[in-house]
């Protein structure tokens, strides 16, 4: 949500089963909640989230946070695919609070920290492929595993001392499909009071990942970076 100050993103979805019966590779799905990152800002972005993955056509769970341009961090929890995940990111000065919750079992992370570049630009509700970087401006995107369908719900932001779910009046909400020849998803309408959605993985033709440029100084096989599709956006 851009043109406001935004401290506080909340979401949960349930953790999609990864379909590693048909990929033949390595695949990856990412869904986060987060603040910042919205093109044109200051390179910041501050999120938390889970993967569901197929490596070695073997599904795998995780999650982590990451607050750029720093790389991702692992989150010490056990992730199954069905658990009920709560996450939420705010921002009280120049400190950042990271929360993930399985609800399921019960488990919870918390972390605090302060950014180098810290961006309140915008709150966001993502589905994607995670892109992984080689340089510090070269990055190519991964293939997107199937996860079937996702559905975020309680989804709400606060900007400027104001909280308001996704299609509150006092911004916009900009939905943005993910394509590309690795695979594509497309995000649903959101629901009447504005705080669902869900993103169902579309099959697509493979295709060799494109280089996309990507401010990230180190390597690392799985970052969640700015320079990707956002199925949901939230700008003013």
């Amino acid at each position: 949500m851009s043109g406001s100050t935004f401290t506080d993103v909340k979401g949960t979805w349930v953790q999609p089963a990864a379909d590693c019966s048909a990929t033949g590779t390595s695949s990856y799905a990412a869904f986060w909640v987060g603040l910042g990152g919205l093109s044109g800002g200051n390179g910041g972005l501050e999120q938390v989230g889970t993967e569901s993955d197929c490596r070695d056509d073997r599904a795998v769970y995780a999650a982590w946070y990451e607050l750029l341009p720093d790389g991702s961090v692992s989150v010490p929890m056990t992730i199954s695919a069905g658990d009920t995940i709560s996450a939420e990111v705010s921002v009280d000065g120049g400190v950042a609070t990271l929360t993930l919750a399985d609800v399921t079992t019960g488990q919870t992370f918390t972390t605090q920290a302060t950014p180098s570049l810290l961006d309140i630009s915008s709150a966001e509700w993502i589905a994607e492929a995670p892109s992984a970087c080689f340089s510090a401006n070269r990055c190519a995107q991964l293939m997107l595993a199937n996860f079937g369908t996702v559905e975020f719900s309680g989804s709400s932001t606060t900007a400027n001392g104001h909280v308001g779910t996704i299609s509150d009046g006092s911004w916009s909400a900009t939905s943005i499909d993910l394509g590309g020849g690795a695979g594509a998803a497309t995000p649903a309408a959101l629901s009447a009071d504005g705080s669902d959605f869900t993103v169902a993985f579309v099959p697509t033709q493979v295709a060799q990942p494109q280089v996309r440029t990507r401010a990230k100084a180190t390597a690392r096989p799985k970052p969640k970076g700015k320079a990707k599709p956002r199925p949901h956006r939230v700008t003013t």
